[in-house]
């Protein structure tokens, strides 16, 4: 025991300094985030800080000296390793459900169909892996090294998307203050082009009901701007459908205000800044927007695009939607930043290739 001791005393120190630097990490994320949580760096400085976190809580099991307290925590631990390794190796079996769910539920359209085509890839990708390995040694030492570049954009797309999907959890918990001016809810897709789906009618909702507490709260009812054009096969703008359906619901009609001119999101926000700035006389009035909690991330990056300095707030979607629909959200933040992700690959692709030469240039030496 004595000779444990020492021990003890050395990870007690080092989990004090550790658990000092882990509070240090987690007051950079949290400045950074509330300053402004529009931005994929968040979903980094909060990773950092988790690890620290992780580690830290770690160093303190251990400092205990409390064996069954030890050995619960690490059967616990990799039980939960278990989960997550056998979930990835089986990710293509639990998207072909998924998207057999969806086609049973939604419509047949390519947008809903992206968890079957994730799902097809990943068993394409073990098929040629499997058969690339059994024939490697057969192949030119150039070519495995030029292959070999593949498991590296691989795994820069799974950190890209694990960072889009930290910030979109992050997103959903900022903090709600009920003194808006104006509430801006995004369109969507109306059903037989003339009626509110439930996804769509989830964004209404979810702004009503966030007036009617600040209302409450002893504060103005907030103007909702209701954004959306008229798509070639619908027979009324979403932002006419929106407002109707609101007013049915028991909103104001005299706190409606429609833009019917947008035709995506980032219109919908440049549009809808004008009409309030206009409508309020002044550029300052505070302002939330709404949509579903998939989507709302996004939302923000285009709000903050259009310098409107504003977050949303997300309503709530059927859970078998969410992989297809944040698969597609993943898509679409990935192309908003595709000069940063192409020189990441282009530097991949180029490290590489001076691999290949090397390779080419070591073996002709050798003979």
């Amino acid at each position: 025991m004595n000779g444990i001791t020492p021990y003890i005393n050395d990870l007690q120190r080092i989990s004090l300094y550790w658990g000092m630097a882990t509070i240090i990490l987690f007051g950079i994320f949290l400045f950074m985030w509330l300053r402004e949580p529009r931005r994929l760096i968040n979903g980094i400085t909060f990773t950092i800080f988790f690890i620290s976190f992780l580690s830290e809580l770690a160093i303190l099991i251990f400092s205990t000296n409390n064996l069954p307290f030890i050995v619960i925590m690490g059967v616990l631990f990799l039980l939960i390793v278990g989960v997550i390794s056998v979930t990835m190796l089986f990710m293509w079996a639990l998207l072909l459900w998924n998207a057999l769910i969806v086609w049973k539920r939604e419509s047949h359209t390519l947008s809903n169909m992206l968890t079957l085509f994730l799902a097809l890839f990943l068993i394409g990708l073990w098929i040629v892996n499997s058969f690339m390995a059994g024939r490697a040694r057969f192949l030119p030492d150039w070519f495995n090294t030029l292959i070999s570049s593949l498991p590296v954009i691989g795994f820069y797309l799974v950190i890209c998307s694990y960072n889009f999907l930290v910030n979109v959890f992050l997103y959903q918990f900022l903090p709600r203050r009920y003194k808006a001016d104006y509430l801006i809810v995004l369109g969507a897709g109306l059903i037989n082009g003339d009626t509110v789906s439930t996804l769509l009618g989830n964004r209404i909702d979810a702004a009503i009901k966030f007036a009617n507490k600040q209302i409450k709260k002893g504060r103005p009812a907030p103007k909702i701007v209701f954004s959306g054009g008229q798509g070639p096969d619908e027979k009324l703008s979403e932002a006419q459908a929106m407002a109707d359906y609101a007013i049915a619901h028991g909103w104001d009609k005299d706190l409606v205000i429609l833009e019917d001119k947008s035709r995506n999101t980032l219109q919908n926000m440049q549009f809808s800044k004008a009409i309030i700035q206009n409508d309020y006389g002044q550029n300052n009035a505070y302002i939330k927007f709404f949509s579903n909690n998939y989507h709302i991330f996004r939302a923000g990056l285009y709000a903050k695009m259009a310098g409107i300095a504003a977050n949303g707030i997300g309503a709530a979607t059927k859970f078998y939607f969410l992989p297809n629909a944040l698969i597609r959200e993943f898509v679409a933040v990935f192309l908003m930043n595709k000069k940063r992700h192409l020189i990441v690959i282009g530097l991949i692709m180029v490290l590489t290739l001076l691999l290949v030469a090397v390779t080419i240039y070591t073996n002709i030496m050798s003979h």
